[in-house]
């Protein structure tokens, strides 16, 4: 059957609608493990720890970036049935719709969502990351200036989008992205590298390999999940950066996908995964206590 539809309009359509398939894929992953999260958080600790000193903080991180994302993917699924239902007889369809999103409310309000449960989620990680390297200030200047900028660059992004600006043309969207990015990558390579350094110190004075394994694993851990965001924020950055319709397919994911990986530290935490081990009289003074919840972390004085 012919049609007098350009192919590049139909992969415009095509992508858009194949990005909300997915968005919704990926929303269910994170509604499964947010139930998941919340179930473990609400359980009392199976090995104790300090976990639960802050499980009321992370069962409220854990209900605000779900309420977040649930409403950015409402507001989303909504726009798309309004792009081939509801406004479909708008001069230009679909293709104009789509090109034209910020110009409708509804699409500024999924984006101020999500740009919002992007800051509960890197200030998690920020948290983490100072947890770890016990509050140095050398770390913490540079990660929380780092932090701020990323908050500056959505709020600017957002007030272009309130203008109806369309949205591969800002161009303060790709600063931010790259930023966020950074950010992630950044905080991946400082808790590894903190991890490595406190598992010589334990491999030092501790022969046994099952006392300074856990850190392997907890090292796996941080790659898993930074590996699985920043795939996804590359591609969407890439292709955004040279205004490809794959951009599409990354858009309405990307979000939760970071806080797939977030609640999947969480859930290991919840159920008394974390790292704890004292040493015996002799060496005392060295002691790590290490948590990804958001919990202390306690080395060797010097570390």
């Amino acid at each position: 059957m012919s049609s007098d539809i350009p192919s590049t309009d139909l992969w415009l359509e095509q992508s858009r609608l194949d990005g909300m398939t997915l968005g919704a894929v990926t929303y269910g992953g994170f509604f499964i493990l947010t139930v998941q999260a919340a179930a473990a958080l609400i359980q009392r600790p199976r090995h104790g720890g300090k976990i639960a000193d802050h499980r009321l903080a992370l069962l409220a991180y854990v209900v605000v970036t779900f309420i977040l994302g649930t409403i950015g993917f409402a507001a989303n699924a909504k726009y798309t049935e309004m792009i081939w239902i509801d406004l479909r007889g708008t001069l230009g369809g679909p293709v104009e719709l789509i090109e034209d999103e910020m110009a409708y409310p509804i699409n500024v309000v999924a984006i101020s969502c999500y740009f919002v449960m992007e800051w509960f989620m890197q200030a998690l990680l920020l948290h983490r990351c100072f947890v770890i390297w016990n509050w140095a200030r050398y770390v913490m200047i540079p990660m929380f200036t780092i932090y701020i900028a990323m908050i500056i660059m959505s709020i600017l992004v957002l007030i272009q989008s309130s203008a109806g600006v369309i949205w591969y043309t800002i161009n303060i969207q790709l600063a931010y992205l790259c930023i966020e990015v950074g950010l992630s990558v950044i905080y991946t390579i400082l808790v590894t590298n903190r991890l490595l350094f406190m598992r010589g110190l334990m491999r030092q004075v501790m022969q046994e390999h099952e006392y300074y394994s856990i850190y392997d694993t907890s090292i796996l851990m941080v790659i898993e999940s930074a590996v699985l965001y920043s795939v996804c924020a590359i591609i969407f950055i890439v292709s955004f950066a040279l205004h490809s319709n794959v951009s599409n397919l990354c858009f309405l994911t990307i979000s939760h996908v970071q806080g797939i990986t977030q609640l999947l530290i969480i859930i290991r935490v919840a159920r008394g995964q974390a790292i704890k081990f004292e040493l015996p009289a002799p060496v005392a003074p060295v002691s790590t206590d290490i948590a990804f919840s958001g919990t202390v972390s306690d080395a060797p004085e010097g570390v």
